[in-house]
Parts: structure tokens; C-alpha cells; sequence
């Protein structure tokens, strides 16, 4: 699942998170992306920027969704995982003993983990996280291009119904593998 797939999926709740997140914390990255998108629809910046939040926010999780979004989509949830979530991302990368540095950056992903190793990595993760959350971090952490060469973390998040990207109003099935339509 690419980024601007994950932004056109994730609750509106999530992605409004991720931009009060921005507003407040990473205001130059927040700023940047606005303009972005203002420019990708051939408006001022000004305009996005006077629309109050709860209009500001779903008009750039919808931009965000569309394919020509998904490096200022990768660049925003990068921003928001490694200011945000440092905590979950090392809670992650310890359990599977990968070194990194203290905000949670990889220098090299290594070869894949076995499935047991990296199961009770992503339970040690919803038990204290929101499932959600940690979804995302997943999904956007196997786009890394060593990363999306394993297989157990591709086949626990197929599986795995409480890691599956949904948008609103869909409901994850109550066992067994999810199906995406």
C-alpha cells in the first residue's frame, strides 16, 4: 500500500491527528504542505490556510489520497511517526533487535525476521498502541525498500484484521483473514 493510499484510507480522525500534529509541533512541514497541495490544484495558499480545520482537514486528506500526492504524503507521515510516535517505532525496531538511532531512523533494514520474531513485535505494538496508528506505521515501515521484501510482516498485516487500513463506516471482519475488495 502506497502513502497516498494509507491518507486515502485512514479514518478522518487519524489523518486529522496527523495534521493537528503538524500544525502544532512541525509548523515549516505543515506550512509546506498546504502549499503542495494549494499548488496542485492551482489555488492560493491562502485559501486552504483561512478554511477552518474541520474543512482544512478532510480537503487535504482527500489530496493527500490522490497518487500525485504520495511523496508529500510519505514526507507528512514521516514527519508525524518519527515526532509523534518515536516511542512505538523504537518499542518496534528493539523488539526485533534492529539498531537505530534515538528518533527511531534505520540506517539499513535487515534481511527478513522469522514470522514468530516479528508476531510478537506487531502484539507487543497494539497492545500499547492504537491499532490504527500502528497500521500505518507498519504499512508505511514496508514500503522501505528492504522492508517490503518480508514476507511474515506482509502476511501478518493481510491477515491480521485489526492492521487493516479502512476508511470509514467499513467494519473489520470479526476473524480470520481480511479481504481487500
Amino acid at each position: 500500500m502506497k502513502t497516498h493510499e494509507l491518507f486515502e484510507h485512514m479514518s478522518p480522525e487519524l489523518a486529522a491527528e496527523v495534521f493537528r500534529y503538524l500544525q502544532s509541533e512541525q509548523k515549516p512541514v505543515y506550512k509546506a504542505a498546504i502549499q503542495g497541495l494549494a499548488n496542485q490544484r492551482n489555488l492560493r495558499p491562502v485559501f486552504v490556510e483561512r478554511k477552518p480545520p474541520q474543512e482544512r482537514h478532510p480537503w487535504m486528506k482527500a489530496a493527500l489520497g490522490r497518487a500525485i500526492s504520495n511523496m508529500l504524503a510519505t514526507h507528512l507521515l514521516q514527519s508525524w511517526l518519527l515526532g509523534a510516535h518515536k516511542p512505538m517505532l523504537c518499542t518496534f525496531l528493539d523488539s526485533l533487535g534492529i539498531a537505530h538511532d534515538d528518533d527511531g531512523t534505520v540506517e539499513q533494514i535487515p534481511a527478513a525476521p522469522p514470522k514468530e520474531k516479528v508476531a510478537g513485535a506487531v502484539a507487543q505494538l497494539l497492545a500499547a498502541h492504537n491499532p490504527e496508528t500502528v497500521a500505518v506505521y507498519l504499512h508505511a515501515f514496508r514500503q522501505m525498500d528492504s522492508a517490503a521484501e518480508w514476507p511474515a510482516l506482509r502476511q501478518i498485516l493481510e491477515e491480521d484484521p485489526r492492521l487493516r487500513i479502512r476508511a470509514r463506516g467499513e467494519v473489520a471482519p470479526a476473524s480470520g483473514p481480511s479481504v481487500t475488495p
